[in-house]
Parts: structure tokens; sequence; C-alpha cells
């Protein structure tokens, strides 16, 4: 799936108060699954010795689904596509890769 075919249809799903006036619900809903992932990375540390179990990684891709959805709801409240992000983050790491 191509990022333009993930943020058309996730901006299907999308319900949420004033929607395209409202970047503040998906950047909060963002950090809150954020704290998701990181809270299973933290529970591997803490009670696998740091082995990620099928269980496991099936949490980590369904919360990490989730940030994808929430970085995807950010982007259509600034006007942005997931591909533009991509491709200038992509340039700006090449930049700093190639300074250092």
């Amino acid at each position: 799936m191509k990022f333009s075919e993930y943020q058309a249809e996730a901006k299907q799903t999308a319900l949420y108060p004033n929607r395209l006036q409202n970047l503040e619900y998906p950047t909060l809903g963002l950090a809150g699954e954020a704290g998701e992932v990181a809270n299973i990375v933290k529970k591997i540390q803490r009670d696998y010795d740091g082995e990620i179990t099928e269980e496991t990684r099936a949490k980590l891709k369904d919360e990490l689904g989730d940030v994808l959805w929430y970085i995807s709801a950010c982007a259509d409240e600034l006007g942005l596509t997931l591909t533009e992000i991509a491709e200038f983050n992509v340039e700006k790491l090449a930049k700093r890769h190639k300074r250092k």
C-alpha cells in the first residue's frame, strides 16, 4: 500500500470534533499511542528480558498502526500528504548523513 492510498482510506475513518480545524485532537492521540508503544517496549525489557515474542510483536504492530493513523490525521490537519512528509524527511536525513 502506498502512503497516498493509506491516507485516503484512513481519512474516511477520521471522526472527531472539528475535523480539519483541530490539530490538537490527533496530536494528543498520537502522543497517547506512542506512549502505548513505549509501554509495550518497557514490558518487553521488564518481563521478557528484551525478547520480543510473537504476542508482543502483534501488539506493537497494532499500536504502531494506531500511531500511523494519527500521523495521517495530523498531516490532514496541516494540509500535507504522508508522501511529502516522507520525502522531506528522507532528504533531511540524507543531508545530515552527508555532513557527518
